[in-house]
């Protein structure tokens, strides 16, 4: 095995560009030589193969193979024999509901924290990654057994984050309010929310954001914090963290 291997990124496509033209390099960089094929898991779109299509087409253009989980008769196997693994965006519950049904969180762990394949994450993806689902922008179409998610983080993340509009006169609450709404439960984690166009590179024990934008972090009981490219998050992958709750 090796030390876990993360890249989370907020979402799949910045406007003006194409799926994942904005962190294409990133992609390549986190994923090397030695990788040869990814195991792409579809499951938060309805239209599974239309989804294989398009990651197909892009990680095909980087030189890689893709296979898609949906396409194989065992998906735990897969799962098993993945060189690394891909989990694109969509609905947050109905992915991790599959991941469920599909008896994969546990395999997936085990890959990622004890053989250490590299893990890549975009938007849904980058949610499962962490320790719940808590925080998701998305509707809960479909109801997962637990919104424990697969913890590969010990903490959340917030994709897509979106600063307040001061010139709207929308009154619904913004991100900001609904993640302090989180943190007025007990024992509630640090969250991060990721604008688009940045993602969290996790190697071992370090953490860092990467990117164009930046992130705000959000720490129970704490005014929340802004931080730019470049930024070391290691401190929040430690569960004796002194800025945790």
């Amino acid at each position: 095995g090796g030390p876990r291997r993360l890249l989370l990124i907020s979402n799949s496509t910045l406007h003006g560009g194409g799926y994942l033209g904005h962190c294409q390099q990133h992609i390549q960089s986190f994923l090397g030589q030695k990788v040869k094929r990814v195991l792409f898991i579809p499951y938060a779109l309805h239209d599974r193969d239309a989804y294989a299509r398009t990651a197909r087409e892009k990680f095909e253009s980087l030189g890689y193979g893709l296979d898609s989980i949906h396409e194989s008769c065992d998906p735990v196997e897969a799962i098993r024999k993945s060189e690394a693994i891909f989990i694109g965006g969509g609905n947050t519950f109905r992915l991790l509901k599959a991941l469920y049904d599909n008896s994969l969180i546990h395999e997936i762990r085990k890959r990622v924290l004890e053989d250490g394949i590299p893990y890549m994450g975009s938007s849904a993806g980058t949610n499962v990654a962490t320790i719940s689902i808590n925080t998701t922008n998305d509707m809960p179409i479909v109801y997962p057994p637990s919104l424990q998610a697969l913890g590969l983080v010990p903490f959340n993340i917030n994709p897509h984050y979106l600063d307040p509009d001061i010139k709207r006169t929308h009154m619904g609450e913004t991100r900001e309010e609904r993640i302090r709404q989180y943190h007025e439960e007990p024992n509630t984690p640090p969250v991060l929310g990721l604008r688009e166009g940045t993602m969290l590179l996790v190697e071992g024990d370090k953490a860092t954001l990467q990117g164009v934008t930046g992130a705000r972090l959000f720490l129970r009981g704490k005014k929340p914090t802004e931080h730019e490219p470049g930024t070391d998050f290691s401190f929040l992958l430690t569960d004796s963290n002194p800025l945790k709750p």
